[in-house]
């Protein structure tokens, strides 16, 4: 069996708190594809042993993180195990920004990854209060690292715990296939139902519709979630995908043969004033082929 597993980072819009009501709709799936993986709170609170699972993510350095992970979690730890110190943050962050030939490497090689980039960018992302850790063009760094002296949230205190801790989310994605790149390259018939039954987990940025802050994320997009539903729409019928579709209430019109779930998210990291409003307009819309719910917090709408 699996069970929940804590993400080694904060992230924005992190799902943790409806992976179970998720996975009681996609069941024991033969076969899992999650586009838009980020923290990947979702995949490491699976309740079964996983089988055939691709998570991708456009943005290179969550990417590597996880690729990295799966080969070296000791290294990764290592260098991940920094005192938070604003003059480091600051010149890492120009250091991680301005590293373009890992990006490409990242896009064309499938097997590539870097152990300090990935240590060095998790320190950061769990250090970095807002937004924007590593976009390529952050306006500017301001005051952005002021009294960033506070524990690593996900990282844990004492040293041997990281190391353990890494080998344990490394040994959950041992057999998992990283992609680096567009979300629509894993979507393909080769990727999902070709395994059997498979589900998919669209958790894209919020569109422009949603009405919430821009620039959440490094690799951030109004306008993907649009594209996102169309894919979703156009293959909901199909009774070998299992699909959920996350947003905002009133982002996406959805057939009525999908089905809603409210769920309310956690204050906090990504929920910081203007989003906090938002907490309570969380949706996920599943696809028809979608088992009916076990849990007890399922509406219809």
């Amino acid at each position: 069996g699996g069970g929940g597993m804590k993400a080694p980072f904060p992230w924005a819009g992190g799902k943790s708190r409806v992976a179970a009501e998720v996975w009681d709709r996609f069941g024991d799936v033969a076969n899992y594809v999650e586009p838009f993986f980020g923290s990947g709170a979702v995949l490491l609170n699976r309740p079964t042993s996983p089988g055939t699972e691709t998570i991708n993510d456009l943005d290179c350095m969550v990417a590597n993180f996880w690729r990295a992970l799966q080969h070296d979690p000791d290294s990764v730890a290592f260098h991940a195990e920094n005192p938070v110190n604003e003059a480091d943050q600051h010149a890492r962050h120009l250091w991680l920004c301005s590293q373009a030939e890992f990006r490409e490497k990242m896009k064309v090689d499938p097997d590539y990854h870097d152990v300090k980039i990935a240590g060095w960018w998790v320190w950061g992302q769990c250090i970095w209060i807002g937004s924007g850790w590593c976009a390529v063009q952050l306006p500017h760094l301001g005051d952005a690292g002021k009294g960033v002296h506070r524990k690593r949230p996900h990282l844990g205190d004492a040293e041997e715990p990281i190391y353990a801790y890494m080998r344990e989310l490394a040994a959950r994605l041992r057999r998992v296939r990283v992609c680096c790149g567009d979300w629509s390259r894993v979507l393909g018939p080769s990727v999902t139902f070709k395994h059997g039954i498979t589900g998919v987990f669209l958790d894209p940025p919020y569109a422009d519709t949603a009405g919430r802050t821009a620039d959440l994320y490094a690799s951030d997009s109004l306008t993907v979630a649009h594209n996102v539903r169309e894919w979703a729409i156009a293959n909901g019928d199909n009774r070998d995908l299992r699909i959920a579709l996350c947003g905002y209430e009133g982002e996406h019109q959805m057939p009525d043969s999908w089905a809603c779930l409210a769920w309310k998210a956690a204050g906090g990291y990504g929920n910081q004033g203007a989003e906090n409003k938002n907490a309570a307009r969380e949706r996920i819309w599943f696809s028809p082929a979608c088992l009916k719910p076990q849990g007890t917090l399922w509406s219809a709408q």
